[in-house]
């Protein structure tokens, strides 16, 4: 018996050994018509073999790469593409480059910050006031997101004025009409959980009442359709 750890390394495993062999049987082939007919065949096989391969944009064109990657780049025949190459194929990419800057306000993101310059430099009071507020429920949204809990109107106005060292003031009485700034009633979870419970319950024993007549009934009938077959 031949193990595989003995057998040569396949190029792409995921269309087996058997794929592998055709691959190199067609690359030692000599006559030119001949290795192009068996190239187009096996083309075909490769594709009924993974019928994932219908998801992807151009799968022929795949497969094509494939089965030339899989002769080492050694099978000569004509390729309706471009010929892969070993050194395009096997390039390394560049490294990306990460962002270097550093946050100034993490906990708040980095539309935060590009907001919070954009009204430092606002000369109109109108449109100084609308970024204020925008920053105030930029504020709420990540409060309520690390904390789980409202955020003061008083925290918001003493977070805001130190980050831009005094010189945004939020007032919460503006922009009511496009900002809730209230301080309104908060979802509590465990209360909704445990009436949307209470709901199911009354529903199911609703359920269980109109069953338990339905037995009863059934029963009633089984006992009349007995008494008549007796006499």
């Amino acid at each position: 018996m031949q193990y595989n750890t003995s057998r040569d390394k396949m190029t792409i495993r995921e269309y087996g050994r058997g794929v592998q062999k055709m691959v190199d049987h067609i690359t030692a082939i000599t006559d030119d018509k001949e290795r192009q007919d068996a190239a187009e065949t096996l083309v075909e096989v490769m594709n009924i073999l993974n019928p994932q391969n219908v998801t992807v944009e151009d799968p022929l064109h795949k497969l094509w790469d494939h089965m030339i990657m899989m002769s080492d780049y050694k099978m000569k025949v004509e390729s309706p593409y471009e010929m892969p190459t070993a050194e395009v194929k096997q390039a390394k990419p560049e490294p990306l480059s990460y962002p270097k800057e550093r946050l100034e306000f993490r906990h708040l993101g980095k539309k935060f910050g590009v907001l919070l310059k954009k009204a430092l430099v606002e000369t109109d009071e109108e449109k100084k006031q609308g970024y204020i507020h925008t920053l105030a429920l930029f504020m709420r949204v990540a409060y309520s997101n690390w904390h789980e809990e409202k955020m003061h109107d008083d925290q918001i106005h003493n977070e805001l004025k130190q980050l831009s060292k005094g010189e945004l003031v939020y007032e919460p009485g503006r922009f009511a009409d496009f900002v809730d700034g209230g301080d309104g009633p908060v979802i509590n979870h465990k209360s909704f959980s445990e009436n949307n419970n209470k709901v199911n319950f009354k529903k199911k024993k609703g359920n269980n009442h109109g069953n338990n007549k339905n037995r009863r009934s059934n029963s009633s009938n089984n006992n009349k359709y007995k008494k008549n077959y007796r006499r």
